[in-house]
Order: structure tokens, then sequence, then C-alpha cells
């Protein structure tokens, strides 16, 4: 964010935002005064400045100020103290992931339990994923005269079934042939890559038949699915951390959070572009694209092994957010499930960036 503030106003600024973040109560001079050591008259003045700036507003002229979603992304840019996680924490978490470390589906579950409660707010957590599915072989298998059963292995080790019409005439050899063909064909390749390879004739011969077309066909449209519907799942925990906050006394805003939290299609938006990223991705309040999301604030990262699978994980709070812990909380954890991809592949894992 391009904005100058001199020393003076960074610290006002600062000072604000950390009081309201603990108290949830707009800031007055006064309060500010006693801790920053100078007058009210000069505190009010820098608060006027402020909220000129566009970074401090308030809700009516009488009351104490509060930050806005400009101020607070200086303060996540340019003020804020780092909050690392003390040694005792990192050892616990570190201890309980060890007990569960070749138990990749409860990774997800633990990695949302410790971050939701590190965090003191609502986490999200993705399971690793390739970054573009990719093909691993296929199995074509008679079921009778006219059908035949066509069994996809992706690279990761997703399986996809599906029938598809076949000639009377087809024999299980021919099937056999027609299956190493096109592993022969598809190997290691994408979605991408496969659908061309079904609209213009490989360079081998002899040419695609029109079932082997049909079968590349449906193994790109199966990969396609597959990949649109990875981010669906969202796994979520600290549901109760978050209605903790003040912000989540009424009924309407715990309903809002069940939408977001439980539907999940809100938050599948912005998990590609976590996973496109590098480092931890903070987004505030009004920068989110979706109306429903602009009281909150999302921390994001992307964790996983460099270029073959990632997942992310990430935290969903007011915009009141404790920042610092948040971030550290999701950057740490982040680093634990790379290290444990990174184990588990025998490759280089994604080091989280500041």
């Amino acid at each position: 964010m391009n904005l100058e503030l001199n020393e003076r106003r960074r610290r006002v600024l600062k000072a604000v935002i950390q009081q309201y973040i603990d108290t949830a109560t707009p800031v007055a001079s006064q309060d500010l005064a006693r801790s920053l050591g100078v007058s009210s008259a000069t505190v009010r003045n820098e608060m006027a400045a402020l909220e000129d700036a566009g970074l401090l507003t308030h809700l009516h002229t009488s009351a104490g100020r509060l930050p806005t979603d400009a101020g607070y992304r200086f303060f996540v840019e340019n003020l804020m103290d780092r909050a690392a996680l003390s040694t005792q924490e990192q050892r616990m978490i570190q201890h309980q992931f060890y007990q569960i470390r070749s138990e990749l589906n409860q990774w997800i579950h633990l990695a949302a339990a410790v971050l939701a409660r590190t965090a003191q707010t609502a986490a999200v957590v993705t399971p690793p994923r390739a970054y573009e599915s990719r093909f691993k072989h296929i199995e074509l298998i008679a079921i009778n005269d006219a059908l035949v059963l066509m069994v996809l292995v992706l690279h990761e080790g997703s399986v996809k079934q599906q029938t598809l019409p076949a000639d009377p005439n087809t024999t299980q050899e021919q099937l056999s042939r027609i299956a190493g063909r096109i592993n022969e064909l598809c190997h290691e390749a994408s979605a991408r890559v496969i659908t061309a390879l079904a609209l213009t004739q490989p360079v081998a011969q002899p040419p695609l038949s029109s079932f082997e077309v049909l079968v590349i066909e449906s193994v790109a449209r199966a990969m396609q699915q597959f990949e649109e519907h990875v981010n669906e799942l969202i796994h979520h925990d600290g549901l109760l951390e978050m209605l903790h906050q003040p912000e989540f006394g009424q009924v309407t805003r715990v309903r809002e959070v069940l939408s977001i939290l439980e539907g999940g299609t809100m938050l599948e938006s912005l998990i590609p572009q976590a996973l496109a990223s590098d480092g931890v991705q903070v987004i505030i309040g009004g920068e989110h694209s979706r109306d429903e999301l602009r009281d909150y604030s999302v921390i994001l990262s992307r964790y996983g092994v460099n270029g073959d699978v990632a997942g992310v994980v990430g935290v969903l709070g007011p915009r009141r957010m404790a920042y610092p812990r948040s971030i550290s909380s999701v950057r740490y954890i982040a680093g634990v499930m790379s290290d444990l991809m990174g184990d588990l592949y025998g490759e280089r894992k994604i080091e989280p960036t500041e």
C-alpha cells in the first residue's frame, strides 16, 4: 500500500488497531493519549488525519475510531509485529502430527483442529491434490455385448469408472489392445493434452478408430470433471472459536458464518488463487470479490510438494482479526504439512514465504 505516514501517525494507527483488535470497542483519544504519552488533543489531530487518509473511521460524531479495510491493510503490510508460535506450541504441534504421520486422511482433520485452536477462529483445509490431474492408465472390461466398463486411474491415485457403448463384435482381447494403445498415447498427460489428442490424430499409425476417440474423449471429460470438483473438498473446524467473537452475537451473523463454512462455495473461488500464489495470502473485508465475504478476513497458504501435489490451509474470521497470530499460525501449519508431504513423496517441499 503506497501511503506515506510520519512516525507519530504510524504509532497512533498501530495503537488504534491493536486496541480495537483486543477490545472490539471503538478507540477514544484519551485512552491512546495515556498509553502513547502525548496529549489527547495531539491524538485527536492525528486520528483526524488518519481518517482523512481513509485508514480510520467512526460510527458517529462522538464515537471513538476503528480501522477501515485500508487501515488493516496498512497495518498488515507495514506495522504489525511478528508473533511466532512459542517453542512449546511448535513442539506440541509437531508431536501431534508425528503420531499420525502415516495417515494422510487424518492430517487434514488435525491441521484444521490445530489451526482453529491456535488462531482462535475458524480454520479451513483442502486435501493435497495434483495441480493438474495426470493420466496413469485405463482398463477396458467387457460387461456384455453392447457395454464396456472403462476404469480410469489418475496419477495421484483417484479411480473413475464409466460405462461406454461398444460394437457387439468387440472381444476382450481387442479391448485390452485398445487400452494398451491409449495408455501409451496418454502416458502422464493432462486433460488438456488428452483433449487435443482426441481432436487431432496422433503421429503413430494406424489412425484412431471411432471407439478409441470415444474412449479418449471420455478420459479427458472425466479428468476435467475431477479437477472441477477438487475445490469442493474443504474441511473446516473452529466454528465455536469464531462464534465467541462479539461480532457474532446476532443470529443472522451465525447463520451467515454457517452458510460460508458449510456451503463451501463462497470459499471455493479463493482456493485456486492460493494454490497459484507463494507465501501467505491475506484478503481483508472489501477486497473480496463476493459480497457475502466482505465482513470477513481470510488468510490462506499453499502447502505441499513443488510442481506436483498441493493443498491449502487457512483461517476465516472477522475483519477485526488478530492478524500477527493468525498469519504466523497459518504459515507454521503450512510448513508442517509441507514437511509431511515432502517425506511422503520424497520430493522438494513448498517452503512458506513471508
